[in-house]
């Protein structure tokens, strides 16, 4: 199967890179997905992980008319995986505006792979935003301090439905102001 041609731009990030999504990736984002703590953290990722959901995520994600663009946190470059994780930007109503959203496989947390993927995709800012929002579970104080590293203040706390624990959980919510829709 061949993969689309996504128009997202490729994002150096240090040691890695961001990049578009692969049909070569579903195999390692099934594997980190399946994992119940990553899919506990994020709002959308079912556990189990049901059959087919990567490669319909893939496919979503390389439509011209998507929402949300996504990139891999791929080290392949440097001898390391190509999926530590994923970062997307959804486009929020009004323009101008994005929710960052990203999650990491276990095996990178604490090593600075969330902040440096979080830092390069607000500095490479590839949808012209002023502002970008995110909101993590509280009971993730590591994803929040991501965000606080990167430069998001608190502006409230709210809710979201987790398809994993199949609950609501409060969030925390963030956000990030540019002075411009250019890199800061």
């Amino acid at each position: 199967m061949h993969d689309h041609i996504v128009t997202q731009p490729v994002i150096p990030a240090g040691d890695f890179i961001l990049r578009p999504l692969r049909t070569s990736d579903a195999g390692l984002i099934r594997l980190h997905t399946s994992d119940e703590r990553v899919a506990r953290g994020t709002t959308s990722i079912p556990h189990p992980l049901p059959p087919g959901v990567p490669e319909d995520f893939i496919r979503r994600a390389q439509t011209e008319g998507r929402e949300e663009d996504v990139w891999a946190i791929d080290a392949s470059q440097n001898g390391g995986p190509e999926v530590m994780g994923l970062v997307g930007l959804t486009r929020m109503d009004g323009g101008g505006q994005s929710e960052i959203s990203y999650w990491v496989a276990p095996a990178y947390w604490n090593t600075g792979v969330a902040s440096g993927a979080v830092a390069a995709i607000v500095a490479a800012n590839p949808l012209g935003d002023r502002t970008f929002f995110a909101s993590v579970f509280q009971d993730n104080p590591a994803s929040a301090r991501v965000l606080t590293n990167c430069g998001f203040a608190y502006i409230g706390d709210a809710e979201s439905f987790s398809v994993a624990r199949g609950v609501n959980v409060p969030t925390w919510t963030y956000s990030r102001v540019l002075e411009s829709g250019k890199q800061d």
